[in-house]
């Protein structure tokens, strides 16, 4: 959780977007980008360049799911 909250979710702020935190448990993390990155083109890069990097390197063992999109998951909250 440090990593979403205080890498990511900074990260993701910085240029004008939200990131929501959909699921955590010791099998999977469920995020969703929201704000700008709702439509944005560019959200394979962040994904696949930093997101996904930076959350494997914490937990290797853990499944990864990352949405995007207008419409945020039920019982997702933004991550602070």
């Amino acid at each position: 959780m440090r990593v979403v909250r205080d890498v990511l979710g900074p990260l993701v702020r910085a240029d004008q977007g939200i990131l929501y935190l959909v699921e955590l448990s010791e099998r999977a993390v469920a995020l969703h980008l929201g704000g700008r990155f709702s439509g944005c083109p560019g959200n394979t890069l962040v994904r696949r360049r930093i997101l996904e990097p930076a959350l494997q390197k914490a937990l290797p063992d853990v499944q990864i799911v990352i949405t995007s999109g207008a419409l945020i998951p039920e019982g997702a909250e933004p991550i602070q």
